[in-house]
Order: structure tokens, then sequence, then C-alpha cells
């Protein structure tokens, strides 16, 4: 019997992508006007280069681009980059389509719900808080809950561990098939493949269902609970 829907954050509720590279097209709009001669794509690419060796939760990022660029942090610019970044996040920030009637239909089944996000805490709890999310959810693991990122089994674990269920009792839904579905299918938990989110191209997931859209999940779980009933 499902009694646990875990969620990945980024890719997976809110389009995470999406949502970065228009606050970083904003910022680097904002850096321009207060100064930073260089073109548009020559910072786009820095940036991203920076990302890539650092980690796209890097909180440094305009710090480094203006250390690598013009040799020091000037803080005008610094400080418009930060506050264009910002305006357009508030904006870029949505959920994908049925979210919201997805979470709330699996609540009133009685379900309980969880994310697990690679994520710094106070950015994942951050990224619920304006979606509007965070009273929905049974408990949240951030990388300091572990200190482990996935695929490890340590995240996991412990989400199952403060809910008190077995992991086949659960059931993971994410983009990622390296981290999110690997990681879950390692324990035995249940995993779904959240196409609609993949930006990897991904041809074979190796999760137990792909969905297309988010409200699936419903009878997917549905579909589970049932064959667990007809069995009992």
């Amino acid at each position: 019997m499902i009694k646990l829907i875990i969620f990945d954050l980024d890719n997976t509720l809110t389009d995470f992508m999406r949502m970065k590279d228009e606050s970083i097209k904003a910022a680097i709009r904002s850096m321009i006007d207060a100064g930073l001669d260089f073109p548009e794509e020559k910072i786009h690419e820095e940036i991203y280069r920076i990302y890539g060796e650092e980690g796209i939760e890097y909180q440094k990022v305009f710090n480094k681009l203006l250390v690598d660029l013009i040799d020091h942090v000037d803080y005008r610019i610094l400080a418009a980059g930060i506050v264009g970044y910002r305006k357009a996040r508030e904006a870029a920030l949505v959920l994908y389509p049925h979210v919201n009637r997805t979470l709330l239909t699996l609540l009133k089944k009685g379900l309980k719900l969880a994310v697990i996000s690679d994520a710094p805490r106070q950015e994942a709890w951050m990224r619920l808080c304006y979606l509007g999310l965070h009273h929905m959810f049974d408990t949240v693991i951030a990388f300091e809950d572990t200190g482990e990122c996935k695929p490890s089994p340590v995240p996991f674990r412990l989400t199952l561990e403060r809910i008190g269920i077995e992991p086949d009792e659960a059931l993971m839904v994410g983009d990622w098939p390296e981290r999110d579905i690997a990681g879950a299918s390692e324990l035995g938990i249940h995993t779904v493949f959240a196409r609609y989110g993949d930006t990897f191209g991904t041809r074979e997931s190796g999760a137990e269902y792909e969905i297309a859209d988010i409200f699936s999940l419903v009878g997917i779980v549905d579909e589970l609970n049932g064959k667990q009933q007809e069995r009992e």
C-alpha cells in the first residue's frame, strides 16, 4: 500500500532551469547597465562555465564572474546583478501545470508527502514558500540534513524514518534518472520518472512508470493500491 509520495523539487514540481536562465539573463542586463562592459553572450557563457565547475546552486557566482572578467568585485555591478536576478526569479519561479491539483488530491486520499532536494536547505525552503507549497509536505530533506546528495541512499532512508514507513510503501517522483530513480530503486522504493521535466534528453529512465503530466500520479497510486487490496 502506497502511503508516501516523495518528490524531487527542481524540474519536478517547478520548472527550475527555465527560472534559472531567465533570472541569469535579467542579472546580465542589470550588470551591463551598471557598467560591466562585455557582450551578453560572453557573460552568459562565463556564468554557466562557473556553474559547471561549482554546481548550479553556487551562491557566489557573480562574485567569481567579476573576478574572472575584471579582476575584482565591483560592488555596484554585483548588487545590480543580484537585484536583477532576484526580481526576475520571483516572476519566473512557477509550478508545472496541475501540481497544486495533484498535491491536494493526494492529500485528500490520506497520503503523506515529502521532498528530497540536493539544494541547500534555505534555497529549497525559499522555493517552496515562493510557490505556496511549504504547508503541504510532512518532511523536506535538503542537502544539510544528511550532507549527501542523491543517489546516496541516506536522504531516502532519512525520509522513510521520519515518516515511519517501509520502502515499498513509498513512491519517488523525479526528473533525474541517475539520482532520483537510481537512488530510490536501490532501497526498493517505487519510482516515477517525470518526463515533463527532463532536461537531458533521457531515453531509458529505468523507472517503473513515466509520466508526461504530474496529475498522472493519482492514477498510478490508485493502480498500485488497488493491486495491493486485491492481493489482501
